[in-house]
């Protein structure tokens, strides 16, 4: 599997995480330091003594209080009035040397989320993100049983977050704002039929798993075809799902 979007992200992060761009002088760095630092976030700063961010199912980050206002005050992007996705956002501030690692990233995604979904607002959108989030994890959890595992499905998971809020940020906000409402059923049932032709091609070349083991193999994937079916309910859903897939899970 190539991920085109993923190898430019690490592709940049690495070169980034070990030597400044010479394109980018030092002066331009220390200028766009000083403007981030007059930037005053204060009002976004946490009064608790310690604070959980949601990485994950089950996953937390914890950060103190100094630590997390920190955070706000070296980090104006995460406060944009325009946000740009968070692969864009990562790149823009990756040169900053601070998240390096895939982990940091995934951590990255994390607060990137934390943050947006503040200005989305927690409960308005509650039922949305959440099927965003089923639908992009099940996606993940296909093809990386179709790929037999791997970092990158584990890593996508703890980045799902951040792919939904930005998704709910540009959410019509009214019925009015929505474009297109017809009938999806025959474009749906396509869409579900592309995945279901992949698991049958992909089973056919797969020799890890043999005999009645790959029989239940390919069930389950089915089953997970199904729950995206029950998922995908309408057209913003159905757009959202092939957008993601595409973007993030390219076969050759």
């Amino acid at each position: 599997m190539k991920q085109t979007t993923l190898i430019l992200i690490i592709t940049i992060g690495l070169f980034g995480c070990s030597n400044q761009p010479k394109q980018v002088s030092e002066t331009a760095v220390a200028n766009s330091n000083n403007y981030i630092s007059k930037i005053d976030n204060s009002k976004f700063y946490t009064q608790e003594d310690t604070i959980f961010i949601a990485k994950e199912k089950g996953y937390t980050l914890k950060y103190s209080k100094t630590e997390f206002n920190s955070i706000v005050d070296s980090h104006s992007e995460f406060f944009k009035k325009y946000p740009n996705n968070p692969d864009q956002t990562f790149l823009n501030v990756n040169f900053q040397k601070e998240f390096c690692s895939e982990a940091d990233q995934d951590n990255y995604y994390a607060l990137y989320a934390y943050f947006l979904k503040q200005k989305n607002g927690n409960e308005e959108f509650a039922q949305q993100r959440q099927t965003l989030i089923d639908i992009y994890s099940n996606i993940n959890t296909l093809f990386g049983q179709l790929e037999h595992g791997g970092t990158y499905f584990g890593h996508q998971s703890k980045r799902i977050l951040a792919y939904a809020e930005y998704v709910i940020y540009l959410l019509p906000k009214s019925k009015a704002e929505i474009p297109k409402t017809y009938n999806i059923t025959k474009q749906k049932e396509l869409y579900l039929k592309s995945l279901r032709q992949l698991i049958e091609d992909e089973s056919k070349i797969d020799f890890e798993i043999l005999g009645k083991e790959k029989t239940i193999r390919n069930q389950t994937l089915n089953e997970i075809v199904d729950k995206l079916g029950k998922l995908i309910t309408n057209n913003f859903y159905l757009r959202q799902a092939q957008e993601f897939q595409y973007a993030h899970y390219e076969y050759h």
